[in-house]
């Protein structure tokens, strides 16, 4: 049964930090490009961050750029996404994806507020 699970998402002051995980299970984890993407109330899922298989490309979009970092653990089927001077515009739902040619899977999220 393929799972990804989402967790280390909460409530963080502005400025703050958060490590979000996703730990796989299911399916071959070092085959798959691996990938966060986050949704806001009222707004469309928007990519966030992506890692290739193999050789640690990262891709970042330009609001995250500089602040989030995402790093894949294949030992241990695990992709993070470290979150630094958050802001309140990145409050949102953050999932975790994997996809492998015609194969794609999701997490169920998890929740990230940045506020005061």
């Amino acid at each position: 049964q393929v799972q990804l699970v989402e967790s280390g998402g909460g409530l963080v002051q502005p400025g703050g930090s958060l490590r979000l995980s996703c730990a796989a299970s299911g399916f071959t984890f070092s085959n798959f490009a691996m990938r966060w993407y986050r949704q806001a109330p009222g707004k469309e899922r928007e990519l966030v961050a992506t890692i290739a298989r193999v050789g640690g490309t990262t891709n970042y979009a330009d609001s995250v750029k500089g602040r989030f970092t995402i790093s894949r653990d294949n030992a241990k089927k695990t992709v993070y996404l470290q979150m630094n001077s958050l802001k309140p515009e990145d409050t949102a739902v953050y999932y975790c994806n994997a996809k492998f040619l015609n194969y794609e899977y999701w997490g169920q999220g998890t929740q990230v507020t940045v506020s005061s």
